[in-house]
């Protein structure tokens, strides 16, 4: 038979949607793929059961309906602080997945190097060498997941065409502050590099962090380029609507990699969606406040049980150290992956793997989301509280 590429050699599937498909074979509780349990709201839905009838059922302009552009830059504009033109400066995907997948063709050229922080949401490292480039990870020092700003500067000084920003960041909930956002932005101005972030939880953010965009720090709009979608923030994690926002040459050269990768997001869908981005800000508010209540809950029953985690800044999910259960004998030799394999059969709950999300080798965390109802997330700690009698015996 034909050899295949040497490329698919290099990354396996995503642990995250496996672990969904174990879950499902045993019905588990789903904590480990990262989306919302809850309905999207009314007005977004009653929009999609509209358009329905009324269509448009056909192709939209590939990068992107004209009307819904116009609502994302005119919501988007006010994070980043200055005017955004939706028709040279924006080009809709199918989600934020392919917003950083063609982030990345548009930029890199075989033999590149970007920067990648690790933790990191899994796609990057494969986003880099599906691009043909090569990845260099900067750690993310657990647990408050600082880094060395000087090994973000030898990246850059060996060649880093880009460095990924997860803001806030998936897995660890950490969001960036302001110095470091700038300090990473100085760097990328003195080397004349990219930032491409990824903000698809902007919205998710704890008191007292804040989310500040890269490109809205000085001089960094036409350095930056944003990948973003609407999944987390409407509750719509399958319409698969992401965006880029960047200068216009960028996004120039964007949308032909998009055009051939995809030809363009669902126009029923971007349709609906587009009422969504023009709620005022009680919406965002109220979307924080519920994620606020569900983290507190979470975390609080976390502690109840003993079991030992991080405080997230940011996003839905939370890190668990289960070092002391891998030091029982009855689970010596277990990776990570066996005991979250073990967990869905016997405790109930899945969990993601942390060495999926690490390139250090991390083999004592796994990761969990709270964006369920309070029932399920009550009965996940139920199930969770298993694990303490474990040391017990």
């Amino acid at each position: 038979m034909p050899k295949l590429s040497n490329r698919v050699d290099t990354f396996t599937d995503s642990v995250i949607r496996r672990m969904t498909r174990i879950c499902n074979q045993y019905g588990a509780i789903n904590l480990s793929q990262g989306f919302p349990e809850f309905d999207p709201p009314k007005e977004i839905t009653d929009a999609l059961a509209e358009v329905a009838k009324k269509g448009p059922h056909q192709y939209a302009v590939t990068y992107g309906a004209q009307n819904f552009r116009e609502a994302l830059a005119e919501k988007q504009g006010k994070a980043i602080g200055r005017s955004i033109d939706p028709n040279t400066e924006i080009v809709v995907t199918c989600g934020g997945t392919e917003a950083m997948m063609c982030a990345m063709m548009t930029i890199c050229n075989p033999g590149d190097k970007v920067m990648v922080f690790s933790p990191f949401y899994e796609n990057y490292g494969a986003d880099a060498i599906l691009s043909g480039a090569e990845p260099i990870y900067i750690p993310l020092v657990p647990p408050t997941y600082e880094f060395d700003i000087s090994l973000v500067e030898k990246g850059f000084q060996d060649g880093a065409k880009a460095i990924i920003v997860c803001n806030p960041s998936n897995p660890c909930g950490k969001v960036f502050t302001e110095e470091e956002l700038l300090a990473i932005g100085n760097l990328a101005l003195q080397y004349d590099a990219f930032v491409v972030t990824d903000e698809v939880y902007e919205h998710i953010v704890y008191e007292p962090a804040k989310h500040i965009c890269m490109a809205s720090l000085p001089g960094m709009y036409e350095h930056t380029i944003t990948c973003n979608s609407l999944s987390k923030t409407y509750s719509i994690t399958g319409w698969r609507l992401g965006y880029l926002i960047g200068p216009a040459h960028v996004i120039e050269a964007a949308r032909k990699v998009h055009d051939f990768l995809t030809v363009g997001a669902a126009a029923p869908l971007q349709e609906a969606a587009t009422v969504g981005l023009k709620f005022g800000e009680s919406y965002y508010r109220e979307l924080l406040e519920k994620y606020t209540e569900k983290r507190d809950y979470f975390l609080q029953g976390l502690d109840r049980i003993g079991l030992q985690h991080n405080v997230p800044q940011g996003t839905y999910f939370v890190l668990v150290d289960i070092q002391e259960f891998l030091d029982l004998p009855q689970f010596a030799g277990y990776t990570d992956l066996q005991f979250c394999e073990w967990m869905i059969a016997h405790i109930g709950v899945a969990a993601v793997p942390g060495s999926s999300f690490f390139k250090e080798p991390v083999n004592n965390l796994i990761r969990l989301h709270f964006a369920k109802d309070e029932k399920t997330l009550e009965k996940a700690l139920e199930c969770l509280s298993k694990l303490a009698g474990l040391t017990k015996k």
